[in-house]
């Protein structure tokens, strides 16, 4: 028999509370606790309730609901925020999941929809079971020089800062990594450690031996501090390392390295997402074509691979059109080139926003990852609505 599970309620509505207080009468283990009115009255009781459920209704004052789940996520990190709502809309949803809600029903809440999310939010409360909401992002390209960590490292960096969930950063690249010296660390342990003792590693010991970056949600898997050792590292540890991380990080970020090998494709299928990344030229654009070609052959949609070009400056001899005719892709992203900022953030081992946060490229990099964040959280909208004939785009 699992742990007791606390439920706050956030309704305004009594008929709506008692309701879902009803449907939870016949689940085990999970009891209402708490139910509130009002937002402020909540707040100081969720902070002290731990690990708990908090269904809170959004449909009224939008506004402050949006408030009130974002200090929760600051003050109660165990808090599974569900929103609920009699207006969706596609704008509110996203802008409510990003401040930190989990999940969104729609009110009048169904039953058996209702009673399937909490049992699968008891699941992976209670047995740390691989979270469907983690999802995985690559960088990618088969030509060396290009950028490729820099996207990376800025991304997984924006996206701690921005969403305020556990980030993972791996380096793929296993024998010339760079990912650990472009933010200074210094990691006790590494890829090889972790993929040779993978089965033996808990939760807790998992995130012990990954290198947390600051005093942020962002934690590092570092290349193999010994060269030698990239070699003994197969396809399989890579799968089991990444099954391992979904269970405790709501994003991984993957910086993967040029050649194409099993482990390359491994971490490619377990993909939600491949930034392919490319420059402004000629051998680059041809790269970026073949890359494209082997994606189409591992069967990959087109809606799993993002174009990106990195060190874009307008009035580029190559136009976008151009590329895209090539490529057989249209671009998502643009990062622009600022050479003098991105080397000082190299050099440093700082994320450019650290060098400068009013420079062109460190707000493109923020404004890149709340896309990339509002993207996936489209994509599972989707999913979810397009199972149940509507559609959410």
């Amino acid at each position: 028999m699992g742990e007791n599970l606390n439920v706050i309620i956030i309704d305004k509505d009594e008929t709506s509370r008692d309701i879902i207080k009803n449907y939870l009468s016949s689940t085990d283990n999970v009891y209402v606790s708490a139910e509130f009115f009002d937002f402020a009255l909540a707040e100081e009781f969720i902070a002290k309730s731990g690990k708990c459920i908090v269904l809170t209704d959004v449909s009224e004052d939008y506004p402050k609901a949006v408030s009130l789940i974002k200090n929760i996520k600051t003050e109660n990190k165990d808090a599974y925020i569900v929103a609920l709502s009699t207006k969706p809309s596609t704008e509110t949803i996203i802008k409510i999941m990003r401040a930190g809600a989990k999940e969104f029903l729609n009110k009048p809440v169904i039953e058996t929809e209702f009673l399937n999310l909490i049992n699968t939010i008891k699941s992976e409360l209670e047995n740390d079971e691989i979270s469907e909401g983690c999802k995985i992002i690559s960088t990618f390209s088969n030509k060396g020089g290009i950028g490729k960590t820099s996207i990376a490292v800025n991304l997984a960096v924006e996206l701690a800062q921005i969403t305020k969930e556990k980030v993972a950063l791996l380096d793929l690249n296993l024998q010339l990594g760079d990912v650990s010296t472009f933010l200074d660390l210094n990691p006790a342990f590494a890829m090889d450690y972790i993929a040779a003792n993978i089965n033996n590693l808990s939760q807790e010991d998992f995130l012990n031996v990954m290198t947390r970056y600051k005093n942020t949600s962002l934690y590092v898997i570092a290349d193999p501090l010994n060269i030698d050792k990239s070699n003994d590292i197969t396809a399989e540890q890579i799968k089991n390392i990444l099954s391992a991380l979904k269970k405790s990080f709501s994003y991984i970020v993957i910086d993967i390295g040029t050649n194409i090998d099993s482990k390359t494709i491994a971490a490619l299928d377990a993909s939600d997402l491949i930034l392919l990344i490319a420059i402004v030229n000629l051998p680059a654009i041809r790269s970026t074509q073949r890359c494209m070609e082997l994606f189409n052959r591992l069967g990959y949609s087109a809606d799993k691979v993002k174009l990106i070009l990195n060190r874009y400056m307008e009035n580029e001899d190559i136009k976008t059109a151009d590329i895209e005719e090539v490529v057989k892709q249209k671009v998502y992203w643009k990062i622009p080139n600022n050479y003098l900022t991105m080397m000082s953030a190299i050099n440093k081992g700082v994320p450019v926003e650290e060098i400068n946060p009013e420079a062109n490229i460190a707000i493109n990099y923020k404004d890149f990852s709340q896309k990339i964040s509002d993207y996936l959280i489209t994509q599972k909208l989707n999913k979810k609505y397009n199972e149940k004939e509507l559609k959410i785009i």
